[in-house]
């Protein structure tokens, strides 16, 4: 037995399956194919899925990328294919279960969530049922909604990179890795702004931007008490940032432990940031905390915690998995992306 519990001993023990925002409507001259992959990276999939097709790799679309050591099940696009022909594809390491017709290219974030099916192993009984008091907690206050260190890169090159892009000492071709690199910097500005945050989660304060959860609409708070009351239902969550140039701003002290978090990474304060050339960078607000639905919790044989829960679009698994057992071995190697 380890001294951690580990995770991804196996592929299966870490699968997910995204749930599309919308069905394909059967017409039109794209075509939506589900994809499940087993230790392949989305864009592998996606670079295969092109060269099936006969197509570029700039024509195939994805909602989201999905974890390498997994095995996992999500929606790509590509114009021009027939679906006869799309099933018969032989990719590596993944295989089409599905392959409909649409309007349209499917594009990022086009995804309402991620249904995940989780093993951990090698948990003894004491800290077993410390993660059983701790899941039934989330289910109903919600958990930090950080990025992780999965996000950064090995050694965190890539917040690395999307610095020297974002202060114009690098300009890479590739640009869907540009984005990429770029939105590694927006998440760990996000995740030191959540880090530093004094007040519980499902506290709101003077200045902070909020989210309704079932709309999606942001406001400033200006009435602690009010805010603090629908936080306290679920209601609304605060934000953090995700940098760019169309952000909504909080104020008072909210906002000065943003622009700190700017400045630790050498970030333009807002209203100075400029996008980099070929890089849309209009920004957005993250909710600092997220609820799991559909959440079951089994202790299995040989000291296996049996995990299945849904998490909203860019929440993390591994996150939801340190929150219950804290520290682990990833045994399968190092995390590949969502």
């Amino acid at each position: 037995m380890g001294e951690l519990p580990r995770i991804r001993v196996f592929p299966e023990d870490f699968q997910v399956e995204e749930i599309p925002a919308y069905r394909p409507s059967g017409e039109g001259g794209h075509l939506f194919v589900q994809i499940e992959k087993k230790n392949q990276t989305t864009d592998a999939v996606a670079a295969a899925l092109a060269r099936a097709a006969g197509k570029a790799r700039r024509d195939i679309g994805y909602a989201g990328r999905k974890d390498r050591n997994a095995v996992t099940r999500q929606w790509f696009s590509v114009e021009g294919v027939s679906p006869e022909a799309a099933m018969a594809f032989d990719l590596p390491g993944a295989k089409v279960l599905e392959a409909e017709r649409h309007p349209h290219k499917l594009r990022t974030g086009h995804l309402s969530g991620n249904r995940f099916h989780l093993v951990v192993r090698d948990v003894p009984d004491a800290l077993a049922e410390q993660a059983r008091q701790r899941f039934s907690q989330i289910l109903e206050g919600g958990m930090p909604n950080r990025y992780g260190a999965q996000r950064y890169g090995f050694e965190s090159r890539n917040v690395e990179r999307g610095i020297a892009i974002l202060s114009g000492q690098r300009f890479p071709r590739d640009r869907r890795a540009a984005r990429f690199e770029v939105s590694s910097v927006q998440s760990a500005v996000f995740d030191l702004v959540l880090r530093d945050r004094p007040l519980a989660l499902d506290c709101l304060e003077l200045g902070d931007v909020a989210r309704v959860e079932e709309s999606g609409g942001l406001f400033v708070v200006d009435d602690v008490e009010a805010a603090s009351e629908r936080a306290g239902r679920f209601e609304i969550s605060p934000t953090g940032p995700i940098f760019g140039t169309k952000v909504i701003e909080p104020e008072g002290e909210p906002a000065e432990r943003e622009r700190a978090a700017h400045r630790a990474f050498g970030i333009p304060l807002p209203g100075a940031l400029q996008a980099p050339r070929g890089i849309r960078l209009r920004g957005a607000r993250r909710p600092l905390r997220v609820r799991p639905r559909q959440g079951r919790f089994e202790r299995g044989a040989e000291q296996t915690l049996q995990i299945n829960c849904t998490l909203p679009p860019g929440s993390y698994a591994t996150v939801f998995i340190q929150e219950l057992v804290g520290d682990y071995d990833e045994s399968s190697g190092v995390l590949a992306g969502r």
